[in-house]
């Protein structure tokens, strides 16, 4: 029997969208096997069968089929699924999302996703959407929504070359990735899905939403409720994005890190929430929330990494890996609180950034470099938000946020070096006279006393309750002219020792088991 059309050995040579080859209006028989199977088990609210269309099918074809062209559009599969509007818009959602990974989008692409965005959450909030979705794919919307925006106000910023056609679209189409717009659906969300209140009842044994994954197993959707919780993640990103620290962190607050919850359900999510929240408290000079947070997301991953290792998100998976232990070095090097970090993630971390570290430490001209490329490497992409003036010369403004970010964080390292010598001599003594002190500092008695009142500042910090909590692992107290210092020990961890031991003796027993003698 003949093939109707070979769709892997002839047109999918070549690439791009514009290609000849790609007719956005022929849909092949695994694509409409799948659109079908797909549309049957989302009406049967079948979670199972969905997530594996969703991870698994749509992947294999993707890499198969579409590799670097779209998938067919949303007319051309509309026949074989009822022409049914919300999947329509789910599709799309998912064609765009293939289109971004894939592809480079057009302006105008960029402005018909946003506007895809826009019907699909609308439907979810002004609608009734009697659905049950996978966690993953729900993450993934409020993720790609985010990811979307960084993306346009990355893109727009770049006015070098922009085109006329180009700058009239953006002139017409100026609400499109409007960043309050942004805000409002993702604020929006968290409100009409009453996710907040849902949380509070928990706690009082009143709700079953973390039990459960957020799913609703009494015939209802989960739809509304899970994006309302992953809406808090994304507007922690998207506050971290514009370098708001503590609105971030503070629409963060419903979610209870101390806890498993439905954010360590998915692992993008998992990884993702831990990520912004430990940058936010480093920016904010919250060191111990920021290391706790990341050794814990760093050991879990070391621990886990190998069941991942299928998944679409591997990749993303080991970069965030690599720029949180870029962060953890950049805090400790603030911070030495060696202590709060797990001898696993304490030898991975001293295998990469080890020496870096030490010369990080020493505050010298060397170390500004290394606190800049580090800081480089592992912040979020921040963006400048508003549209530019479009009568002004057109240059590019992309690096703008990031520029200022990068200089207020080396100003506090700047801030910070003054204070590297205070700990040193802090560390030898129980108690020194602030006449010696000053001494060995070469400064005069006035000047070490606000030297010593900005190191009390500087390794304080207020946390997200109003409390003021210290970060110093050297901390002092001032009588008459004597400086008492109070070091906190770290208890010895003699059962962490014994385990580990343990654990190698067992694997060492284990390879004898293994030999055979002949």
């Amino acid at each position: 029997m003949a093939m109707p059309y070979d769709y892997e050995d002839g047109h999918q040579q070549q690439s791009g969208p514009d290609s000849l080859s790609y007719d956005p209006s022929f849909v092949p028989d695994p694509v409409k096997s799948f659109v079908v199977h797909l549309y049957r088990h989302i009406r049967e609210k079948n979670v199972y069968e969905i997530h594996q269309m969703y991870e698994n099918s749509f992947q294999t074809l993707s890499e198969r089929m579409f590799k670097d062209v779209p998938w067919p559009s949303v007319d051309a599969v509309a026949p074989f699924v009822d022409n049914d509007h919300v999947f329509c818009l789910l599709y799309r959602e998912m064609w765009f999302r293939h289109l971004y990974a894939r592809l480079s989008p057009t302006l105008k692409q960029r402005i018909d996703s946003w506007d895809n965005y826009c019907s699909l959450f609308q439907v979810v909030l002004h609608g009734v959407v009697n659905m049950q979705l996978p966690n993953q794919w729900l993450w993934d919307m409020v993720d790609e929504f985010v990811y979307q925006f960084q993306s346009f106000c990355q893109y727009r910023a770049k006015m070098k070359n922009k085109t006329e056609q180009e700058i009239a679209l953006l002139k017409q189409f100026d609400q499109a990735w409007n960043v309050y717009g942004v805000l409002n659906f993702l604020q929006a969300l968290v409100e009409k899905s009453m996710i907040i209140q849902i949380l509070e009842q928990e706690k009082e044994g009143l709700e079953q939403f973390t039990a459960t994954d957020g799913y609703d197993y009494n015939g209802g959707s989960n739809v509304l409720k899970v994006l309302g919780y992953f809406s808090m993640i994304g507007l922690l990103r998207v506050h971290c994005l514009l370098g708001d620290y503590h609105t971030g962190l503070k629409c963060l607050l419903p979610i209870d890190l101390s806890q498993q919850g439905v954010y360590t359900s998915v692992i993008g999510s998992h990884i993702a929430t831990i990520y912004h929240y430990g940058f936010a408290n480093l920016m904010l000079r919250r060191y111990v929330d920021a290391i706790r947070e990341f050794n814990k997301i760093l050991l879990y991953i070391y621990k886990t990494k190998q069941y991942h290792q299928k998944s679409p998100q591997y990749e993303q998976i080991l970069k965030k890996n690599e720029q949180m232990y870029a962060l953890l070095a950049i805090s400790l090097s603030l911070c030495p609180q060696v202590k709060l970090v797990e001898e696993t993630v304490n030898s991975q971390l001293r295998e990469k950034y080890g020496e870096k570290m030490l010369r990080m430490q020493r505050f010298d001209d060397e170390a500004f470099a290394l606190y800049d490329e580090l800081f480089s490497y592992a912040c979020p992409k921040f963006i400048t938000p508003s549209a530019p003036s479009f009568e002004d010369p057109l240059v590019n403004y992309n690096q703008d946020a990031y520029r200022l970010q990068l200089k207020l964080f080396l100003y506090e390292v700047k801030q910070q070096q003054l204070l590297s010598g205070v700990r040193t001599f802090l560390k030898v003594y129980s108690t020194i006279s602030m006449g010696k002190l000053a001494t060995y500092l070469e400064v005069d008695e006035p000047t070490l006393r606000t030297i010593l009142l900005t190191y009390k500042h500087k390794t304080h910090a207020v946390d997200s309750d109003g409390k003021i909590s210290s970060n110093a692992d050297v901390d002092f107290y001032v009588d008459d002219d004597m400086i008492h210092v109070i070091e906190s020990k770290p208890a010895k961890r003699y059962g962490d020792y014994f385990l580990r031991q343990i654990v190698k003796l067992e694997g060492v027993m284990t390879d004898v088991d293994r030999v055979k003698l002949e």
